[in-house]
């Protein structure tokens, strides 16, 4: 088998089943829909949506030196991190580049699993690997430990709960924790990609397909549907959240995000890329970089990622990151980075130049999609 062949989740044959339209996304065959993408987005919004995260990178550190070695790689305070409980944090360079934006389980004293994104996951690991140097800690390559479902939106609590007896309740945002869900042991977390409430299944491989079918039937009288790629992009758009290589890249450092807030200078020890950082923080309180902004337009024409932001006269102020029709406010909107001095909501006369055509865009505040608690 060729090594350009893509890989397949352990749901591949479930998916073909379902008549789901597959995509190659960072080297993984993966549902970007079954039906209607609209369709899909708005059951989440208002039931709940099944999703196959199985392309996600999962890496365990463990040891005795694990917290020491997470702080020093990653720019989080990692140590810190109670048992149970998640963070989202970024892997950087020593040049302050983003190498990749993560969330990080504490499952032990001594274990965390940390978790990628799939276009990213051998540079995290690579990069851990070479960090561990010196530390006591282990780091093991986990991506083919799990498989990983996501149930998400405002009917996801409930269906989950007909499944499992494990303390759903008591459950916080970014918190994890081992239990059985329809007979399979999982590790519940609850987080998501959406902008919902909602859970994250991370199981063995060949439980996968036994708990996508429990979940189906139990979600089925709450409206659940299987969801793919593709509204996950647009919900993950909506709640202002970043991907990586549009929003976060090794030529952006956290605060070049708006993400400086992740940086934590306080902790202990040296991180690699420190010294840069802290930089780039001096920096950007003087001379603030680009900001990180929402475009609602006015027309009907879609803004897509590197199109750029102008203003009346067509001077450049930024450029797009992220676009597409937005199903819950029935315009297209768009991420884009500009000038600080045109960042503030409301500014006027800024456009988006779509082929040579100059279409009005309000600048809003991320996220565009909260959700009422």
């Amino acid at each position: 088998m060729s090594s350009n062949a893509p890989r397949h989740t352990a749901l591949d044959a479930l998916h073909r089943s379902l008549g789901a339209t597959m995509t190659d996304f960072a080297g993984w065959d993966m549902p970007l829909r079954y039906g209607s993408e609209r369709d899909e987005h708005l059951a989440v919004r208002t039931k709940a949506g099944l999703f196959d995260l199985s392309h996600m990178g999962e890496i365990t550190v463990t040891g005795p030196g694990a917290a020491a070695l997470l702080n020093y790689a990653l720019v989080g305070n990692i140590a810190s991190v109670g048992v149970g409980r998640a963070r989202y944090t970024m892997i950087c360079r020593a040049d302050g580049g983003i190498l990749d934006d993560l969330i990080v389980y504490r499952l032990q004293e001594q274990a965390y699993m940390v978790v990628a994104n799939a276009s990213n996951a051998q540079v995290v690991l690579d990069a851990l690997t070479e960090r561990a140097d010196g530390f006591d800690a282990v780091v093991r390559d986990d991506r083919d430990a799990y498989a990983l479902i996501a149930v998400q939106g405002p009917e996801s609590p409930g269906i989950l709960k007909s499944l499992t007896d494990a303390d759903l309740d008591g459950l916080k945002y970014y918190a994890g924790l081992p239990g059985t869900v329809a007979g399979v042991p999982a590790l519940i977390a609850r987080t998501g990609y959406t902008g919902e409430d909602g859970f994250e299944l991370f199981v063995d491989p060949a439980d996968a397909e036994k708990l996508w079918q429990a979940l189906t039937e139990a979600g089925a009288p709450a409206g659940l549907v299987p969801c793919g790629l593709s509204c996950r992009d647009t919900l993950r758009l909506e709640a202002g959240m970043p991907l990586y290589g549009h929003e976060l890249s090794t030529s952006l450092t956290p605060f070049d995000a708006g993400l400086g807030r992740v940086v934590k200078f306080e902790k202990e020890g040296d991180f690699v890329g420190r010294e840069t950082l802290t930089e780039a923080a001096a920096l950007a309180e003087k001379n603030p970089p680009r900001v990180l902004v929402g475009l609602i337009a006015e027309g009907r024409r879609v803004p897509r990622a590197g199109y750029p932001v102008v203003v009346v006269g067509g001077k450049v102020i930024g450029e797009v990151t992220s676009g597409a029709p937005s199903p819950t406010l029935g315009r297209p909107i768009a991420m884009a980075y500009v000038d600080a001095a045109h960042a503030a909501p409301g500014t006027a006369g800024v456009g988006v130049d779509i082929r040579g055509s100059h279409e009005p865009y309000e600048v809003v505040a991320l996220p565009f999609y909260r959700r009422q608690k």
